[in-house]
């Protein structure tokens, strides 16, 4: 018979959960960290391609691009496949890619499912060798969107814009870069993504490490050895090495480096909750019966079904994200309808996430040898607290004899001396310090992008957003004619699986982009009380619940200050993500592009 679970005593749990969280909390929050391009330039530069020297460019293009990553990719294709050839994307970064440009680092691979991560799968006729990708396919495979699109053609590569400005006698953008470049273009998109400004930990000393330090983003593989593609970083054997962090990158990279490295230390703030991973190869046999006209536009709408109130019927991608979906939906099976009050649904949500975090710690329990190492490992918060984690190799690496997890419990890394990492009141004396702390998060847009675009009038777009952000579909802001942003904030908001945002936005961006071109028109803008009547209808839902205070410190809560009054439009459609694709998909289609100005 099977062991049956122990019950959960839920006001135990809450306290133990208050309790460390408490523990985290920190005055300075976000500002506990400084960036990495500004703060250590040395660090910043890309080791992995040298920069070309080339003119500067001051040509006409009729769509130019912010971003080389899954956005400017996916805006791009759309482009050209509605038959606009004149193209421009530019990127920091030597090549396209965006994340996966530069997130090199030993183990990187996607955290949602392949399947519906990858963005335009259908149309490349690529299919991914594993349920979820490794990142030297991912990189290969916006380079295969960019090959097959012929989006090379015009693109700047390790290239930023640093002014960007609506000419309104000429109805065309000008757009100025570091390179010297003075171009224009009748449309602009912007995609700088959430996550590519590094951040490192304010640690004091950190500049007086002697040894070799790195950010993730920037492996160093001339010191380590090996490649991204997975060699053996042979460099390590003798070393002993620093890993600061442990949220999602460092449970990637820790196995890797594990298996090298002389030693390796750990050092823990707080512990990431890492489930069940189970990837897979996929079967080409498999593969050729499901891949149908239109599968995946069919397997990312079931996948995001499961998050919100829908009940599809089949789970096509049935892993650790639909799980805790399933879950609460089940709890809520054995509750007659007629109860399904806000306040039950949240309970119902509750029960099934404390389950579900159990057996997380169960599962750190189960694997890890050491019990004081194992009880270290184990997240004390909600599961979508921070973003979770799931790898088969992560708890298991800290079974190896070289391996040292140094919990601070809370506290984190004290400083960093010529030696090595002070933490807990002991020198840990190392060779090389990895820093695995991230990107930055909640810093407004134009600190993040390095540039402000000014709008119809002259006006900024800091001065148009001034207390908070202002769009129509997290797409379209007004005053600011012919821009496009591409991310998720006031859309649909689905952080689950980030590239249905980019490729939905793309489908708009063509839709609007071809009928003004057909038609003939010039300028197209959001009238203002569109805008505003859509900030509104956002505001009528239930808030951001992942930027909880009641959550542990993480980037999802500004470690733990919450969100100030401009973050609280930081919002997604009220009935969640599904409910925006369809949305968006009938105001699309409808041809009549409601709340829009056209001239």
């Amino acid at each position: 018979m099977a062991a049956t679970a122990p019950a959960i005593d839920k006001n135990a749990l809450k306290a133990k959960y208050a309790e460390e969280r408490d523990k985290r909390l920190r005055a300075d929050a976000s500002a506990q960290y400084v960036r990495l391009e500004s703060e250590f330039a040395d660090l910043a530069v890309d080791p992995y391609m040298p920069v070309a020297a080339r003119e500067p460019v001051t040509d006409h293009v009729m769509f130019a691009f912010v971003g080389g990553g899954f956005a400017g990719l996916c805006a791009g294709a759309r482009l050209k496949q509605a038959g606009f050839d004149s193209v421009r994307i530019i990127d920091k970064g030597g090549d396209f890619g965006g994340t996966w440009y530069w997130n090199r680092y030993p183990g990187a691979q996607c955290d949602t499912a392949s399947m519906v991560y990858m963005p335009l799968l259908e149309e490349t006729g690529h299919m991914p060798s594993e349920k979820y990708a490794h990142a030297p396919e991912i990189r290969e495979h916006c380079a295969r969107i960019g090959r097959q699109f012929g989006l090379y053609e015009h693109a700047l590569f390790h290239t930023q814009v640093t002014a960007m400005e609506w000419d309104e006698a000429r109805t065309v953008w000008v757009i100025e870069t570091n390179r010297g470049d003075r171009f224009t273009a009748k449309y602009v998109g912007m995609g700088t993504g959430p996550l590519h400004v590094a951040k490192l930990p304010g640690l004091p000393g950190i500049e007086t490490f002697r040894g070799k330090s790195f950010h993730t983003s920037r492996w160093d593989y001339g010191y380590t050895g090996g490649n991204p593609e997975g060699a053996p970083m042979t460099g390590l054997a003798d070393k002993r090495v620093a890993i600061i962090g442990t949220g999602a990158t460092a449970v990637q990279c820790v196995p890797e480096t594990a298996k090298y490295a002389k030693e390796l230390y750990v050092f823990q703030r707080t512990p990431s909750s890492v489930d069940v991973r189970a990837n897979e190869p996929i079967d080409p046999e498999w593969f050729a019966q499901i891949s149908g006209e239109g599968w995946q536009k069919k397997w990312q709408e079931n996948f995001t079904a499961h998050f919100g109130m829908g009940m599809p019927a089949e789970d096509l991608v049935d892993d650790g994200w639909t799980d805790l979906a399933k879950r609460i939906r089940s709890n809520m099976m054995q509750v007659p309808p007629s109860e399904w009050t806000p306040e039950k649904v949240l309970e119902l949500f509750e029960d099934a996430d404390f389950q579900k975090m159990e057996e997380i710690r169960r599962r750190a329990e189960a694997l890890v040898d050491d019990p004081e190492t194992a009880e270290g490992l184990k997240a004390w918060y909600r599961q979508l607290c921070k973003r979770p984690c799931f790898h088969d190799e992560y708890l298991q690496a800290f079974n190896r004899p070289g391996v040292k997890l140094v919990h601070t419990d809370g506290l984190g890394v004290e400083r960093i001396t010529e030696k090595g990492v002070v933490a807990n009141g002991t020198e840990y004396e190392v060779d090389c310090i990895v820093y695995a702390s991230g990107f930055e998060v909640w810093t407004d847009f134009e600190s993040r992008t390095g540039f402000d675009p000014v709008g119809r009038g002259g006006q900024k777009l800091s001065e148009h957003w001034g207390d908070h952000m202002r769009t129509l579909h997290g797409l379209q802001m007004h005053g600011f004619p012919n821009a496009f942003l591409v991310q998720a904030t006031q859309g649909a908001a689905f952080i689950a699986n980030y590239p249905h945002n980019l490729v939905d936005h793309a489908d708009t961006i063509a839709a609007i982009i071809g009928h003004m071109e057909s038609e003939g028109l010039d300028a197209v803008e959001p009238m203002a009380q569109a805008e505003q009547k859509w900030l509104d209808f956002l505001l009528t839902g239930r808030g951001n619940a992942l930027a909880s205070t009641e959550c542990t410190p993480g980037y999802y809560n500004n470690e733990g200050a919450g969100l100030r009054e401009r973050d609280k439009y930081n919002l997604g459609h009220p009935g969640g993500a599904l409910a925006f694709f369809t949305h968006i998909a009938a105001w699309r289609s409808s041809g009549a592009f409601e709340g829009l100005a056209f001239r």
